[in-house]
């Protein structure tokens, strides 16, 4: 039995031998089919930079017209019904009423109810807390005061009988220089009072002659003094002269130093001139004012003339000084006149408003005096006439033509084609800028610019809040670029207003906020930036509506909370329109095969599922993959092109091999070769390249964008598998009836169609080489490698069609040594015994 099997086995054999290359040739016959289907489906869609397929110019213009007319029906919503006579303008005839009618003029009844709301007074109330700031400022004035009076001296520091109060506060202050003078001649023997008052001869009367008022009284007095008093008690009173004016000379800077909150000085020097109890006086004389005008209410807007006013007359009322005995009356009139100046002055500058809006009753108020405008009514008997020819219609007449159907609304054809006219070229400067862009949008991206834009419409017509704009600038500015989006945001801001009834002021704030959105929105690189930009949006969207509000309107006390809150409601419409371009986001991109710098990086996230997958079951091909990744993103960097478009699709080229990862030596770990026991290069071709077939079923099955996708044919491109074609060649040259075909040993393509494609087919054929070289090679060694794989692509024409010039080959050879030289650094090499302590 043993051996009947044995023959069957070596039958089974010889069979095998001589049906194999029939079978190899059938097996590639079908897998180039494959192939050639999968690719053509590639080679249709060419990446991010691609433009879609031409249509028929007679196509084109349809679809353009087409787009023309819905934009114009849709944004020209006044021209459906216009009216023919409106408010201010001329009736051409005279209309008469068919029947009674009293109507509602809602117009005009807001109008009047704004104008109510505005006009409305404010409610004011005391701060209390500025009052006692107030209080407590006054008192810490007024009792710094006492001290620097006690520091000062008082008045009289002699006796009244000796010299008067009025000279007393003279000689204190008095410069030294006058004071030493009056004091000499005070004590020349040859002068007298009697002298002093009769006059007498030579340079005496000169110096005499030279004195003032004052400096006259004070001499007399010191000379009655000297002429009654010994000389011991003229040295005495020199002393206590002298003593008093030095505590004048120490006190009077310290006054100076004195101010108020606002840096106003309350108080001056006169302030030493006072008697004790012309102080106390103005102590008590300042309180009761204070009290009385800050119980009263002070108002911002009140003019200080009319304080000064208030201070002045509440002084003629409560300013009382004693008259002490033995003055005169000037003397106690100079004085009463001092203490009211000190007064005044201390009022003045520590008095400042402390009324305050009360802004909750000021609320009520203003909601009152509007609801206390009744509606306005317009009312019209039969037969009468509502508007004369050669009149002026009011907003009332218009109200009862309206109602009576007699302001000939209808389709204003004129003003509708004016319109379109309008759109033309709106969506003619749109064509123009995808065509600055080099074509960069394509059919399906045309069909969501126009969504967009009818949503903005479709709101208008809704009447909500913002339009929508700022989530269309978030939208159209993360999927292609501020260009774009500003040139659609500016286009709705002049189309809206046209062909509708929109606010122009929240438009323009809504727009403003779009543009930030827009600019801002392609830096993006997660959905939290995304929704941090949304609160940026929303706080842009609210204070430019407030200070716009500022600007172009009369605004009163009355309803400032009423433009903050408007202003504040506005800026939270930003936020959630922002929230729903975050939401939206996703299926847009999804939908319209979209890829934004946030999804890329979502898809680089090494936790996708297909990279774990692809990181288990091929490992040696993750590694590759890591490897080529960083070649290629360091070259796109260098060279200025799409970073986070090279990086996810390398992460994505060689997902295919995850069909057999045998077939491919960085997964065989040092194991048997799967080909050498195959042994036949037509078949390890064809396994080779079903690697790009299978991951563009993969990449269809995950749903992975096109620009990902064509990473996946294009950085293969249409290589030649050099390995097995050569392999083919040397049996062939045993086997003469076998014919070679180059085309068998050949990716199907496309060649890359981007720089980017082309960029990674450079980095996937310098992996393996740049790894293969040994530790000690120089950087020479690797750059004559990689520029003579460069060069091969190059006249193999795999990049005629990627935008890479010669000069970028040189670039990129330089990027990779230099990434080589990275990961190939030299490390210490570790003695032994270290080795085994580690």
């Amino acid at each position: 039995m043993v051996k009947a099997v044995w023959q069957r086995l070596r039958t089974s054999v010889g069979w095998c031998k001589t049906q194999l290359p029939q079978v190899s040739t059938s097996l590639r016959q079908k897998s180039n089919t494959s192939i050639r289907q999968s690719t053509k489906s590639a080679n249709q869609s060419k990446g991010l930079y691609a433009v879609s397929r031409h249509t028929p110019f007679n196509q084109t213009q349809i679809a353009i017209l087409l787009t023309v007319l819905l934009l114009t029906a849709i944004l020209g919503q006044r021209f459906y019904n216009q009216p023919a006579l409106s408010a201010g303008t001329v009736a051409a005839d005279t209309f008469i009423a068919p029947y009674n009618a009293t109507l509602p003029d809602l117009v005009t009844t807001a109008e009047n109810r704004q104008a109510a709301r505005s006009g409305s007074l404010i409610v004011l109330q005391i701060d209390q807390e500025r009052t006692n700031a107030i209080l407590e400022e006054a008192k810490s004035i007024l009792s710094q005061g006492s001290i620097l009076r006690q520091q000062a001296g008082n008045i009289p520091y002699l006796p009244p009988a000796q010299l008067s109060s009025r000279t007393q506060r003279y000689l204190r202050q008095a410069p030294a220089q006058d004071w030493e003078d009056l004091w000499a001649l005070a004590q020349m023997p040859t002068l007298t009072s009697t002298v002093l008052q009769q006059g007498t001869n030579g340079s005496l009367q000169i110096r005499l002659n030279s004195l003032g008022a004052n400096q006259r009284i004070a001499l007399n007095e010191l000379l009655r003094l000297r002429e009654r008093t010994p000389s011991i008690s003229m040295a005495t009173v020199r002393s206590q002269i002298d003593g008093n004016r030095q505590k004048y000379a120490d006190a009077k800077p310290e006054l100076q130093q004195l101010i108020t909150r606002d840096g106003v000085q309350p108080l001056d020097y006169r302030l030493f001139d006072l008697s004790d109890n012309d102080w106390k006086a103005i102590q008590a004389a300042s309180r009761l004012v204070l009290d009385r005008m800050l119980a009263q209410g002070i108002h911002e807007g009140m003019p200080a003339s009319l304080w000064q006013q208030a201070i002045d007359s509440q002084l003629q009322e409560t300013l009382k000084l004693d008259v002490p005995p033995g003055i005169n009356r000037d003397e106690f009139s100079d004085q009463e006149t001092i203490a009211k100046d000190i007064t005044a002055k201390l009022l003045s500058s520590v008095l400042r408003p402390n009324l305050i809006e009360d802004q909750e009753q000021t609320r009520l108020r203003a909601e009152q005096a509007e609801n206390e405008v009744k509606t306005v009514t317009v009312s019209v008997e039969q037969g009468d006439a509502i508007v004369r020819k050669g009149e002026t219609i009011t907003q009332g007449d218009f109200v009862l033509l309206d109602h009576f159907n007699l302001t000939q609304r209808r389709l204003n054809w004129f003003g509708f084609t004016g319109f379109g006219a309008l759109v033309s070229m709106g969506v003619g400067a749109l064509l123009w800028i995808d065509h600055w862009q080099k074509g960069s949008l394509r059919q399906r991206d045309h069909i969501l610019v126009l969504c967009l834009i009818v949503s903005v419409a479709g709101l208008m017509a809704l009447k909500i809040p913002g339009l929508g704009l700022p989530a269309v600038g978030l939208l159209l500015g993360s999927f292609y670029g501020y260009i774009l989006a500003t040139v659609t945001i500016a286009l709705l801001v002049v189309l809206l207003p046209v062909g509708g009834s929109v606010s122009v002021l929240p438009l323009f704030a809504a727009a403003c906020a779009a543009l930030v959105g827009a600019w801002i929105a392609p830096r993006l690189r997660s959905r939290e930036e995304f929704a941090l930009l949304g609160g940026v949006v929303g706080l842009t969207q609210g204070v430019i509506h407030l200070v716009l509000t500022l600007m172009f309107n009369s605004v009163s006390a009355t309803v400032w909370y009423t433009i903050i809150r408007d202003s504040a409601l506005f800026g939270v419409y930003g936020i959630a329109w922002s929230i729903v371009a975050l939401g939206v986001s996703p299926y847009l991109e999804s939908v319209f095969d979209l890829v934004t710098p946030i999804r890329l990086a979502e898809l680089s996230n090494p936790n996708r599922p297909l990279l774990k997958r692809l990181a288990a079951d091929a490992p040696g091909t993750f590694q590759h993959t890591m490897f080529v990744a960083n070649l290629a993103e360091a070259a796109a960097r260098t060279l200025g092109h799409n970073v986070e478009l090279v990086r996810a699709g390398t992460l994505y080229h060689d997902i295919g091999k995850m069909h057999d990862p045998l077939g491919f030596i960085e997964n065989q770990m040092g194991g048997p070769n799967k080909h050498d026991l195959i042994n036949d290069p037509w078949v390890s071709s064809d396994i080779i390249k079903k690697h790009v077939t299978e991951g563009v079923v993969m990449a269809r099955k995950h749903r992975l964008p096109k620009a990902i996708q064509a990473f996946i044919p294009e950085h293969q491109g249409a290589m030649l598998i050099s390995y097995f074609y050569y392999q083919a060649q040397e049996i062939a040259k045993q086997n003469p009836e076998m014919k070679v075909l180059e085309e068998d040993f050949r990716y199907d393509g496309p060649i890359p169609q981007s720089p980017e494609t082309g960029i990674v087919m450079l980095a996937d054929s310098c992996e393996a080489a740049l790894r293969s070289l040994h530790k000690e090679a120089c950087a020479e060694e690797a750059y004559a490698m990689v520029n003579k794989i460069l060069r091969a692509r190059w006249k193999d024409k795999q990049l005629v069609d990627s935008s890479l010039t010669r000069k970028d080959m040189d670039v990129i050879a330089n990027v990779f040594v230099q990434v080589w030289q990275q990961f190939n650094h030299k490390r210490i090499a570790y003695p032994k015994g270290a080795l085994a302590a580690k």
